[in-house]
């Protein structure tokens, strides 16, 4: 694989499991240490994830570079700068950030009393809440706002960084009916989020791009699948559904030298859903 990234410092959210776990082991292969945040460092237990060590930051150890964890809410200012700030503090720079936290989720007041919450694409347009709109955008697109914030700063003064946001297909189209509108809008907000951000530090070397993935075999997925059955075909060219790893290579591809000359992109990782 080559160590494209030694001596870059990464900050990856929402990377204690999942699709966030797997673009942090994959810039650490490539030699970057890792700063790996989650709301629960050991969040890869909700959804029956299987490490090869007690947690991603010793994954991430074994494999020979630094790594941090840090748990932060994402969506709270106080505990992002906190963050960065002991970022700053222990590695001196940040050169690549990966916003991975966010997903449908379910608001806290209607989780589950047992067992974890499974997710929920959301009410339809006409029967939204407030609740169900403001925690949207807060996990999907007011956390990565706050990253962004937070790294641009010292991105800025060493004129050098790679920004990468994650949006969805379904912040590319209305497929399905009006039902999800609150995930939708905010996956599709962060896509214009990128475009703003690449035009505003493209000046300082910073390039900011978007990944937007189809329905990912993630460890909440397969789960989700085990307690509520279905398979792994899917309505795409491919036939069948990514796994994170799929993502972490178009991450790798963001957040190294072969992509200095985008910014303002966003990808889709899809296996072909919507051919335009």
């Amino acid at each position: 694989m080559g160590k494209r990234l030694q001596g870059r410092i990464a900050v990856v959210t929402g990377a204690a499991r999942g699709l966030g776990r797997a673009h942090a082991l994959r810039l650490a292969r490539l030699g970057a240490d890792v700063v790996v945040n989650d709301v629960d460092l050991e969040a890869y237990r909700e959804f029956e994830e299987e490490l090869s060590e007690a947690t991603v930051v010793e994954e991430i150890r074994r494999l020979g570079t630094k790594a941090m964890g840090f748990e932060a809410d994402i969506t709270e200012k106080e505990q992002v700068d906190a963050m960065f700030a002991r970022v700053l503090e222990e590695f001196g720079r940040v050169d690549i950030l990966v916003n991975n936290a966010g997903g449908a989720l379910v608001p806290p007041s209607r989780r589950p009393k047992e067992g974890p919450p499974l997710g929920s694409y959301g009410p339809f347009t006409t029967e939204t809440t407030e609740e169900d709109f403001r925690y949207q955008f807060d996990v999907n697109f007011w956390g990565a706002v706050l990253c962004c914030q937070a790294a641009a700063s010292p991105m800025k003064e060493q004129r050098y960084g790679k920004i990468v946001n994650t949006s969805s297909q379904d912040g590319l189209h209305a497929l399905g009916g009006g039902n999800g509108m609150p995930y939708k809008v905010a996956k599709a907000a962060i896509i214009h989020l990128t475009r703003v951000l690449a035009a505003e530090l493209g000046p300082y070397g910073i390039n900011v791009n978007c990944i937007a993935p189809a329905y990912i075999d993630s460890s909440r997925n397969i789960y989700k699948r085990k307690h509520n059955g279905g398979d792994r075909s899917a309505d795409n060219a491919l036939g069948h559904r990514g796994v994170p790893e799929d993502c972490a290579k178009v991450v790798e591809f963001l957040t190294t030298d072969l992509s200095d000359y985008i910014t303002g992109q966003c990808i889709p990782v899809c296996g072909g859903v919507m051919l335009f």
